[in-house]
Formats: structure tokens, sequence, C-alpha cells
């Protein structure tokens, strides 16, 4: 099936609408010259009447038949063949000119249209007294047939140079609106030409204004998406190095298992081919993140929803994680903090802050997530509850890979918030949301 151009689409609109103002302007003009052509036959009717009487030294012969004239007196395509009856005010006909029957008597005055003939035929007429003492009276006739087709020829002749300028407008319009489409084509022809994975920006040399919006629109978000494959080359790199620790390691011990161990190194072996799939199924958990935000970036809509629900929900799927390390986990602060934006890479963002503390906290540590509505933030607070140093981080199980914090950033970043780290006591971590004005 072939695409329709916006060139064809906008040429059948406009001579469509052309074709209908055209033709009722031909209408109209069939419909005036029919009218005119009318008012100017009876304008003759009335003028040959007047002109016969006002010839006051010429005598009416006898009544006679007269026959038509012949045709080669007709001198004029426009010349009608009227016919005239001249009676006395006692109603005699004086005189007879032409091939119309002879009407019958009255004294009335003016314009009509009688029936007359064996078979009837319409006839035009006009009757006038020659003066107030009704002494002789005049009527002057034509026939219907031939007044009308007086009146479609003029009509004809009025209407016919539309249907001849019709086509010659058509192909005008068509013409300059084709021209007129040329800077759009060009547009659109650098838009297929555009090649954005290259970063080449579209040139920005077209003067009108309303393809110049459209331009720094394409410019933009051609910057926007090589900044955002910059960002994804530069964490994909990361995370391949990431990767590639745990796997080797993996691939290490999986082949020292098969060597001769002892009962103690073949469960260190195992304990540490497990930690490193962990490790390394984290990083892919990761991944998967920062890839469902890039889309919701793009195609989700923001919605408003309470945070302190969500937090509540994200500690409750991590109490038995927290009772197999020996750790609490609390909720405190405000009772609501509404914010307007995507409720579920909040809760991604959220989890990975609870999970960081969890795997990083030792035993008896109480992880604490805060909400204060009047600042319009939450944290989560790692507070060790015991007396001495805390343990060194060689000392603690731990997965994070600080990747965790980059989901956190950019989830954060998306919602037009900030992420931090605050200064806290020397027994305890403290890490901040706070949403600003795009987020309230």
């Amino acid at each position: 099936m072939t695409q329709r151009t916006l060139l064809r689409h906008l040429l059948a609109w406009v001579l469509g609408a052309l074709a209908v103002v055209w033709l009722g302007f031909v209408a109209i003009g069939l419909r005036t010259g029919v009218h005119e052509a009318d008012e100017l036959t009876d304008g003759h009717l009335a003028s040959t009447a007047s002109l016969l009487l006002s010839q006051r030294g010429i005598e009416f012969v006898a009544a006679r038949d007269a026959s038509a004239p012949a045709e080669d007196l007709k001198r004029h395509d426009y010349q009608q063949s009227m016919s005239v009856v001249v009676w006395d005010h006692e109603g005699r006909v004086l005189s007879r000119v032409g091939d119309a029957p002879v009407p019958p008597f009255d004294t009335g005055e003016g314009f009509a249209t009688l029936d007359l003939g064996q078979p009837s035929e319409p006839w035009r007429t006009f009757a006038r007294w020659d003066s107030p003492e009704h002494r002789r009276r005049v009527m002057v006739m034509l026939a219907i047939d031939e007044r009308d087709d007086l009146a479609w020829d003029i009509a004809g002749q009025v209407a016919e140079p539309g249907f001849w300028l019709l086509p010659v407008i058509a192909l005008a319009l068509g013409f300059a609106i084709r021209r007129g489409l040329r800077p759009l084509g060009q547009l659109s022809n650098d838009v297929a030409r555009l090649d954005v994975r290259s970063g080449e920006a579209l040139r920005a040399d077209h003067r009108h204004e309303e393809f110049r919006a459209v331009v720094d629109s394409i410019n933009a978000l051609t910057v926007r998406y090589q900044a955002a494959m910059a960002r994804e080359r530069q964490l994909a790199g990361e995370l391949a190095h990431e990767l590639r620790t745990p796997l080797a390691s993996i691939a290490l011990h999986a082949q020292a298992l098969d060597g001769a161990l002892s009962d103690e190194d073949r469960r260190h072996a195992q304990a540490r081919v497990a930690h490193d799939a962990l490790r390394a199924g984290q990083v892919l958990q990761h991944l998967l993140t920062l890839a469902r935000a890039s889309h919701a970036e793009l195609a989700e809509k923001a919605v408003a929803f309470d945070v302190v629900p969500m937090a509540a929900r994200v500690l409750a799927d991590h109490v038995q994680t927290a009772i197999d390390g020996r750790q609490e986990l609390a909720l405190s602060g405000s009772a609501s903090l509404t914010v307007v934006g995507h409720e579920l890479l909040l809760e991604l963002a959220l989890r990975n802050l609870v999970e960081n503390a969890l795997a990083h906290a030792p035993p008896d540590t109480l992880i604490e997530l805060q909400v204060d509505e009047a600042g319009r933030w939450l944290q989560v607070i790692n507070r060790t509850r015991h007396d001495g140093d805390a343990p060194d981080a060689a000392g603690v199980s731990r997965l994070g890979l600080g990747l965790g914090h980059r989901v956190v950033e950019k989830v954060v970043a998306i919602h037009g918030a900030s992420f931090s780290e605050v200064a806290r006591g020397r027994d305890e971590r403290c890490y901040r949301i706070t949403f600003g004005a795009a987020a309230a």
C-alpha cells in the first residue's frame, strides 16, 4: 500500500475545496445569467411597445396575418422573433405582426405569461395602452422557449470561463503548494539522513521559524541520546569490571574443588563459590534495575504517592534478613510524605539502601528508616548499638559493589531529588534522599 504524502493530502483538500467553491460560483452565475436574461427580455418587450406607441405619425394598417420575417433578415445571434398585436378601444385587431396566436382582448396592462394556440404554448407578453383615453392597445409577445434559449445561452457564456479557468487554477495551486512544501521536504530528507549514533547534529540553516523549533528539538534529543549512551557505556564498563572478579573467582575455586582438598578447604571453596555467585547475581540485578530506570524515565507518567507506606513495605520485606543477621529494623518520623514521581523506581532505590545497610552492618545494629515531611526527605541510618570500635570492613561479609548507590543516584536524578551521605556519629552511617520542588 502506497503511503500518503502531505503534498497529496494538501492538494486533495485544497482542490476539493476549490471545486466546491467554484461550482457554487458557477451555479450562482447560471442562476444570475438566467435571471438577467429574463429581465433583459422583459425590458426588450417593454421597449418595443413604447417604441410602437411613440410613432404618432404612422397609421396602423388594417388587420392582416403577417408571416414571420425571412431568415436572411436576422442579422444578430440574439435577435428575437417578437410578435405584435394592436387593438382599438373596442377590442378590434388593428394590426398583427409575427407568428404568435392572437390573444384574447382585455384592458389590463403589464407583463404576463399566457398559454396560446393549439396545442397551447407559453408566451411572455407585455401590454400597454397608448394614452389615458385608451384609444389603442399594443401587446408585444415572445415565445417562452425562445426566451429560455436566450437566457441559458447568456448564462452559459457567463459560466463557461469558470470551467476553463478551474484546471488552470488547479495546476497553479498544485505548483504553488509543491514549491511551498519544498523546505519541509528538505527537512524530512535531513532527518532521514541523520545518524544519531554518530552524534551528528541536524543542520540549522532552515529559514522558517517553525522548522527551527523542530530542528532544535531533534538536536536536543540527539544530545540527550548521546549523553545517555555515554552513561550506559560507562556503566557497562564498570559492570563488566565488577563481574570479571567474581566470575574469575568462581572459575578458580571450581577448579580447586576438583583437586585433593581437605574437608575444611573444600567447605571454604564451596562457600567462596556461593559468595561470588551471589556477588555476580547482585551485579546483574543492578544492571536490570538501571535498565528499568531508563525505560521509566522516558515512558512512564509520574503520579503522586505517599512514601511512608512504601517505606513500611520495604522494611517488611527485609525482616527475615535482619533476623538472620541479628539486626533490627525501624521506621520513624512523619506519618506521611507525598511526592510526585515513579513509585516503583523509588522503591527500588530504597531497597538498594536497605539491602546495602543490611549487608554492611554488623550484628546488633539498628537500621532505621526516618521520614521528615517538613524537610521533605527520607534517610536510612545504620546505628551500631555496642561499646568499642566498629568491626573492620574485612571482617564483615559484604556483597555491595558500590553500584547500589549508582542506582539510587540515577533514580533520584529522574525525580529531581538529591542523594547524599549525612555526617553522623562514630557508630552511625546515614544516607538521605531529599525531594525538591520538582518532586513535590
